[in-house]
């Protein structure tokens, strides 16, 4: 386990670099590196601390809510070990170019090991935690840009238009899961032309009959998971409070560091970007943590929305070094953490 982390922590490193200095390109040709540097430099360090301590609230928060989910599948598990679960998973997501779903897959891997618990309810858990989340930012993204739209007028088109696409995109994959959490059929068709085609990359190393056995039954097991927590909406209230809150401490991030710049931004903006943000990170490019791709599109977005060229870079500088650097950097030592436990035996 901890070799395969250090191969792929080899492997992406440089594409990390590289989207990193395709950063700096951009805020030396388009802004200027030396108007960035005075704004760090007067940055307030109190507020900045802050923000901090508000990253390992919303894991927490986060952590609390997949929790939730456990919980009625009777999925038992301490809190502490599904909250280095979940730093684990986000650090696969920063490393690995298919966001969220990379973390999501060793998520479950490691509760399903560590916890002994059912693959089809452990996954059951992780989905309906996954559209809880979407529904969240979908509906703050909506509600944003309402609020934008009053207070400051309609954006840009091209902005009005990306946002519109946004709030399709997010609302279209909303309903996908929701279909494919209801209709055990058509999960079951979706599922046999994915092993399909696995057995015939694997070249017959693998057997379709035996493959599609054991997804039949996680999958008839993770059906059984979808209904326990749709027949009791009750089972969903602490889910949706505490993934409330790691939204909210997500949206304080970025509140926080402009505070720090000492400079007043307003809520509907920062909602706007983050779910933005939230979007493009959703989407493989391909590059570790879509570095590079993100702090230009989080740059521009809050250009766009009528924030000076400067203040947008700086915020997304010290944003982008909560949101990934030192997630990767706390995810990496959780990582290391969970391996040698593992190695010792006592994942268990």
């Amino acid at each position: 386990m901890v070799s395969k982390e250090h191969f792929t922590i080899k492997r992406t490193l440089p594409l990390l670099l590289i989207g990193l200095l395709i950063f700096i390109a951009y805020l030396y040709f388009f802004v200027g590196i030396g108007e960035i540097a005075e704004d760090l430099r007067r940055a307030n360090l109190f507020y900045y601390s802050l923000a901090f301590i508000a990253v390992f609230v919303e894991i927490f928060f986060y952590t609390s809510a997949w929790q939730g989910f456990l919980v009625p599948l009777s999925v038992k598990v301490p809190l502490r070990k599904t909250f280095q679960y979940v730093w684990v998973g986000l650090f696969v997501d920063l490393l690995v170019p298919a966001e969220s779903v990379s973390g999501e897959i060793s998520r479950a891997y490691l509760m399903v090991r560590g916890a002994g618990g059912d693959a089809g309810k452990v996954v059951a858990s992780i989905v309906g935690h996954r559209i809880l989340n979407m529904i969240i930012v979908l509906g703050g993204l909506i509600v944003g840009t309402i609020v934008f739209i009053v207070n400051f007028g309609l954006p840009l088109g091209l902005v009005l238009g990306f946002l519109i696409f946004v709030i399709a995109g997010i609302g279209v994959s909303v309903l996908f899961l929701i279909f494919l959490s209801v209709r055990e059929q058509a999960t079951q068709k979706m599922i046999d032309w994915i092993l399909r085609l696995v057995v015939s990359i694997s070249q017959g190393r693998w057997s379709l009959d035996s493959l599609r056995a054991k997804s039949q039954k996680m999958l008839r097991v993770f059906h059984q998971g979808i209904e326990v927590l749709s027949k009791n909406p009750k089972n969903l209230v602490q889910p949706a409070v505490f993934s409330l809150m790691a939204w909210l401490f997500s949206v304080l991030i970025h509140f926080l560091v402009f505070l720090s710049l000492d400079y007043q931004v307003s809520p509907s903006q920062v909602i706007i970007v983050f779910s933005i943000i939230n979007a493009i990170q959703a989407m493989p490019f391909g590059v570790p943590g879509e570095v590079g791709l993100t702090e230009i599109a989080m740059t521009t977005s809050y250009h766009l929305l009528g924030i000076s060229i400067e203040i947008s870079a700086a915020a997304t500088v010290l944003i982008r070094v909560l949101t990934l650097w030192f997630r990767l950097l706390i995810g990496y030592i959780t990582t290391q953490w969970v391996g040698i436990k593992a190695l010792t035996g006592k994942l268990e």
